[in-house]
């Protein structure tokens, strides 16, 4: 199999900011290879690289085979773009949007009306397709920007954070779609603070922490080579402090919501005796206790020290057009 994308040895600099150092990658043709990273770990700037919209400060990248900035009309001919900040135009319509895009790819006028009625089924948007854009929704607005990048049919499939501050129904949708995509031989780029959704989707990962690849591989064996202590998952029928106290007898502490704790200790039988005690002190009530199978959140925590409800709340404060 051969490859899609191949990045070696690539660093980024903005003045004295480093924001890529030395990042090496391979992408094969029909995979579905995800990028995780925290805000401001180099994501984004990772792709406009490879898409040939900012210079790399040295390394080398190469994009279904071609280089982007030596051969840019070849590369771009051959991906779709979906950035982060929307590349629509507001005051058109769906389908004036699809059209424009469609002639800036030199698709056939046939052609390209015959695939923007396809693709404007495919995302539920046929019904809207001559309404102004200014009118969608951002899940609406997510939709077209994904079916504009695939009108001329391109080979490789570059997402920047798609499913960012949608609903459950629309991110639900947008997966389902492009799980087709992939399995119809379409490769695709995704870069995403869900880790959930990389977990689910993607064949192959790369954790991108302050600007350096801190790991990489296929998602289960990722989860396999880990080596960590035993995850105990604790559920109270109230909602709770984080326990602090219970930091001397544990590795790692995550509260992922108000009554839910989740532990890595390396000595379960003494963790478990100390949440009792924890719990009698405090006159609490554990309605569920259960130890957890790793995942790739705890891929993440291993090696950037972020878990993701801190890389969710960074997300949530990042300014837009943030680097990411």
């Amino acid at each position: 199999m051969s490859s899609a994308i191949k990045v070696s040895n690539l660093t980024k600099k903005y003045g004295r900011i480093t924001a890529l150092q030395n990042v090496s990658l391979e992408v094969k043709e029909g995979e579905f290879f995800g990028l995780l990273g925290p805000n401001g770990a180099g994501k984004t700037t990772l792709i406009r690289i490879m898409t040939g919209l900012s210079t790399p400060s040295s390394g080398e990248v190469l994009v279904a085979g071609h280089n982007p900035f030596h051969e840019p009309v070849k590369v771009k001919r051959r991906f779709g773009l979906v950035p982060e900040i929307s590349n629509i135009y507001v005051d058109l319509t769906a389908w004036e949007n699809l059209m424009f895009t469609g002639k800036l790819y030199s698709v056939p006028k046939k052609e390209r009306e015959e695939r923007a009625l396809r693709l404007l089924e495919i995302f539920g948007l046929k019904k809207r397709r001559f309404s102004s854009v200014r009118q969608f929704s951002k899940g609406m607005r997510r939709k077209l920007a994904i079916a504009m990048a695939l009108i001329h049919n391109p080979q490789i499939l570059f997402l920047d954070e798609p499913t960012s501050g949608l609903d459950v129904q629309s991110s639900k949708m947008i997966r389902e779609i492009l799980r087709k995509l992939n399995e119809e031989g379409t490769t695709i780029f995704l870069t995403t603070h869900y880790i959930e959704e990389a977990e689910k989707l993607c064949h192959r990962v790369a954790i991108l922490n302050h600007g350096k690849i801190v790991a990489q591989g296929a998602v289960e064996d990722l989860k396999d080579s880990i080596k960590m202590s035993e995850i105990i998952e604790v559920t109270f029928s109230t909602p709770i402090s984080y326990p602090s106290e219970l930091e001397d007898y544990c590795d790692k502490i995550i509260q992922l919501k108000e009554n839910v704790i989740r532990l890595y200790s390396s000595n379960v039988t003494q963790s478990m005796s100390v949440i009792i005690d924890f719990v009698q002190k405090n006159s609490l009530e554990i309605v569920a206790v259960k130890t957890v199978k790793p995942t790739l959140e705890d891929v993440f925590v291993k090696y950037t020290g972020l878990d993701i409800v801190t890389v969710e709340r960074m997300e949530q404060i990042r300014p837009k057009g943030g680097r990411g």
